[in-house]
């Protein structure tokens, strides 16, 4: 049985003082939740205050990017060795970064394989646009991410990484796919290209997250889902008791 995993990805939300009280009560209430890996992504600024506030709760720190060089001229950029013995986990290719930053196929595969060198738990997001998605790409579009994204790794590799499904025309609009919908994505799509690459026992053995307008409402529908193995939680990260609720029904599922 896959261990499910949830994960709050906070964004560009809360001060470094807003953060350590919001991981304070957010701790508060997922601690009973042992069952269901746990991991808090807050901006870069509040890595490292989060960090002993995490420490013995059994619940992980990501980070929300990172470069794949080591180090260099890239002001403004976080290399892995600076994340290294502070965060578990990184983010990588959230859309967002590729709206908004350029974020390609080929430079998402360059962090994963830097992140996997430094022994990071890489969550590596993919997921189709709204135009895409009324065009019936959603199947081309998730498979040739998830076949760049993963290029030139071994199938020892890739079970030490995390998928997040997060379609695009979700995020932060409210409209959340349905979970049916999500988990024959996940099921056909991703572990179809999963089992191409790597073979059947890797592809099942992963975990893949939803994301995507993730509510405490919706929660325990999308938990149910048999290759839903999670959540990757945007704004609902950002309410204690909504996260827990979320956390919850992915230990209940």
């Amino acid at each position: 049985m896959r261990r499910p995993v949830v994960a709050a990805n906070w964004k560009m939300n809360k001060t470094v003082p807003e953060a350590a009280a919001l991981a304070g009560e957010v701790l508060a209430l997922i601690g009973p939740y042992a069952r269901v890996e746990r991991v808090l992504c807050p901006p870069f600024v509040a890595l490292t205050t989060i960090a002993p506030l995490l420490a013995g709760s059994g619940v992980g720190l990501g980070a929300q990017n990172m470069h794949w060089e080591k180090s260099g001229a890239y002001t403004g950029e976080i290399a892995a060795p600076m994340l290294v013995g502070l965060a578990q986990y990184v983010i990588l290719g959230h859309s967002e970064r590729r709206q908004f930053f350029g974020e390609t196929d080929e430079t998402v595969n360059k962090k994963l394989q830097t992140a996997l060198a430094a022994g990071l738990t890489p969550i590596v997001c993919v997921g189709e646009n709204l135009a895409e998605n009324e065009a019936g790409q959603t199947a081309a579009v998730v498979v040739r991410q998830m076949q760049g994204a993963y290029a030139g790794l071994t199938a020892a590799d890739a079970a030490r990484t995390i998928v997040a499904y997060e379609p695009v025309w979700a995020i932060g609009t409210g409209r959340a796919a349905t979970p049916a919908g999500a988990n024959a994505v996940i099921g056909l799509h991703i572990r179809g290209a999963l089992a191409d690459l790597f073979g059947a026992a890797t592809a099942d053995a992963l975990r893949v997250q939803y994301g995507g307008s993730v509510t405490a409402a919706n929660a325990v529908d999308l938990m149910t889902q048999p290759d839903i193995d999670g959540a990757l939680v945007g704004g609902a990260s950002l309410k204690p008791a909504d996260f827990a609720a979320i956390v919850k029904a992915a230990a209940e599922a």
